[in-house]
C-alpha cells in the first residue's frame, strides 16, 4: 500500500510544513474536516447528556452509572475491535461505526423530543455506543498511517488530538446555549446530524487497503499474539499504565462537572458548557504545542511534566469557588492531561510494527476508554457519600504519589524519548 497517499502535484509543489505537516495530505485533510464536524457534535452529546441525565435522576452514582455501561462494553469488545482493525478494512470499518453512531444519536434525540426517555434508556445506549467505540477508535487510531507518511505520523497523532480539542472546545460551549435555547433533544440531533460530515468525508478518500498477513485466523490467536507483544514491553505498558491513572483519577471525575456546577458553583447550563470547553481550550493549546514540536526528540519530558501538573492543577480546582478561576484552572488540567495521555500515545505508536498496529492500538483504547467509567463510578458513589471536593483532593493526592514514582521509576522514559 502507498502510505503517503498524496497527489503528485502535492508531491511536486509543497505544501504545509513543520507544524502542518500532517495535513499536506489530501485524504487526511477530509479526514481532518470531517472529524472536526463529528466530534463537535459527540462534545454536545456528552455535554448535554450529563446534565440532563442529573436534573432527570439528581443522582452523582446515576450520572457514574451511565459512563461505566460505556465502559462493560469498552473492556469487553475493545480488543476484538482491535483484531478486526487489523483483519478488515479499516476504511469500512470506520465507515460502520460512524453510521450506527449516528443512528444511536437520532433514537436518542426521538426519546427526548417525545418525552418518553428514561434512565434506563441511557444505561442501554450508553452501552450501545460503547460497542461502537471499541471497533471505531481502535480502527481509527491506526487508520493515521494511511493517511500520511510514516515520517508525517507524529504529527498526524498531534493534529488528531486538535481535533478532539477543537471540538472539546467548541462543542460544550454550543452545547450550553442550544441546550438552554432548544432543550437538551436538539443537541442530541445535531450531534447525529454531524456524523454525516464524517461519513461523506470517508467516501471522498482515495484509498486502498493491503489485508495484513496474520499468522492465524483463530480470532483468539490473534489477540493473544498481540498481547504477547505488549506485555513484553515495558514502555507500552508503562505509558499506558499513567494514561489508566490520569483517567481514574482526573479524567473519569470531569464526568461528574455538572453535579459540581449545580452543587458547588451553583451554576447553570451555560456554566457547565463552558468549564467542558475550558478544558478543552487547555488542550487544544497543547496539541498545537506537540503538534510544533513533533519533530523534537523530547517527549518523555513533557510526559512526565504533563503527569506532575496535573495533579497539582485537580487539587487547586478543588479549593475553588469562583468561577471565573475555575475556568482558569480547567485549562491547565485540560492541557496537562493533554500533554501526558497524547505523548503517550506518540511515543507507543513510534514503536509498533504496522502488523501490529490495531491490536495493540485497542490495548491503549481498552485501558483509556476503559478507565474513565471507572473513575466515573468511584467519584460518584464517593461524592455522595464524602462530598465533591473531598473526593476531589483526595484523587489529587492519590495522583501526585502515581506521578513522583513515574518520576523515580522511568527516568529511561523522562530522558531518552
Amino acid at each position: 500500500m502507498n502510505n503517503n497517499n498524496s497527489t503528485p502535484r502535492e508531491n511536486k509543489k509543497p505544501f504545509l510544513f513543520g507544524t502542518f505537516a500532517a495535513l499536506k495530505h489530501y485524504n487526511y485533510r477530509l479526514y481532518f474536516i470531517g472529524m472536526t464536524i463529528s466530534m463537535m457534535g459527540t462534545w454536545m452529546q456528552t455535554t448535554a447528556q450529563g446534565y440532563f441525565i442529573y436534573q432527570l435522576t439528581n443522582s452523582t452514582t446515576y450520572l457514574g452509572l451511565v459512563v461505566f455501561m460505556n465502559g462493560v462494553s469498552t473492556w469487553l469488545f475493545t480488543l476484538v475491535g482491535g483484531a478486526v482493525a487489523d483483519r478488515i478494512s479499516r476504511w469500512t470499518l470506520i465507515v460502520i461505526t460512524q453510521t450506527f453512531m449516528m443512528i444511536l444519536a437520532f433514537i436518542l434525540a426521538a426519546l427526548t423530543l417525545t418525552n418518553a426517555v428514561q434512565p434506563w434508556h441511557l444505561l442501554i445506549l450508553s452501552f450501545l455506543l460503547g460497542v461502537a467505540n471499541a471497533f471505531d477508535v481502535p480502527a481509527r487510531i491506526s487508520f493515521v498511517l494511511e493517511l500520511v507518511s510514516r515520517d508525517d505520523m507524529a504529527n498526524a497523532i498531534a493534529w488528531n488530538s486538535t481535533v478532539q480539542n477543537i471540538a472539546a472546545l467548541a462543542g460544550p460551549a454550543v452545547a450550553g446555549l442550544t441546550y438552554i435555547a432548544f432543550g437538551a433533544a436538539w443537541c442530541f440531533t445535531l450531534n447525529g446530524i454531524s456524523f454525516i460530515a464524517m461519513i461523506i468525508a470517508l467516501l471522498l478518500m482515495r484509498i486502498g487497503h493491503t489485508p495484513q498477513d496474520l499468522h492465524s485466523s483463530n480470532s483468539f490467536a490473534v489477540i493473544a499474539e498481540g498481547l504477547r507483544y505488549i506485555f513484553s514491553s515495558r514502555l507500552i505498558l508503562s505509558l499506558t499504565g499513567a494514561v489508566g491513572l490520569i483517567n481514574i483519577f482526573c479524567f473519569g471525575l470531569l464526568n461528574l462537572l455538572p453535579a459540581w456546577v449545580i452543587d458547588v458553583l451553583h451554576g447553570d447550563e451555560v456554566t457547565n458548557g463552558l468549564l467542558f470547553s475550558a478544558r478543552g481550550f487547555g488542550a487544544l493549546i497543547c496539541a498545537l504545542i506537540l503538534a510544533s514540536l513533533a519533530k523534537f526528540k523530547i517527549r518523555g519530558k513533557l510526559w512526565i511534566t504533563g503527569f506532575l501538573v496535573t495533579p497539582v492543577a485537580l487539587f487547586i480546582f478543588a479549593l475553588v469557588r469562583w468561577i471565573p478561576l475555575s475556568l482558569v484552572m480547567m485549562v491547565i488540567i485540560g492541557w496537562s492531561m493533554m500533554m501526558t495521555t497524547n505523548n503517550a500515545n506518540a511515543m507507543i505508536q513510534s514503536k509498533l510494527p504496522n502488523a501490529l498496529r490495531g491490536r495493540v492500538t485497542s490495548f491503549f483504547v481498552l485501558v483509556f476508554n476503559g478507565t474513565i467509567p471507572i473513575g466515573a463510578l468511584l467519584g460518584g458513589v464517593a461524592v455522595e457519600h464524602v462530598g465533591a471536593p473531598l473526593t476531589i483532593m483526595a484523587s489529587a493526592v492519590i495522583l501526585m504519589l502515581f506521578a513522583l514514582g513515574a518520576w523515580f521509576y522511568f527516568p529511561d522514559i523522562r530522558q531518552n524519548i
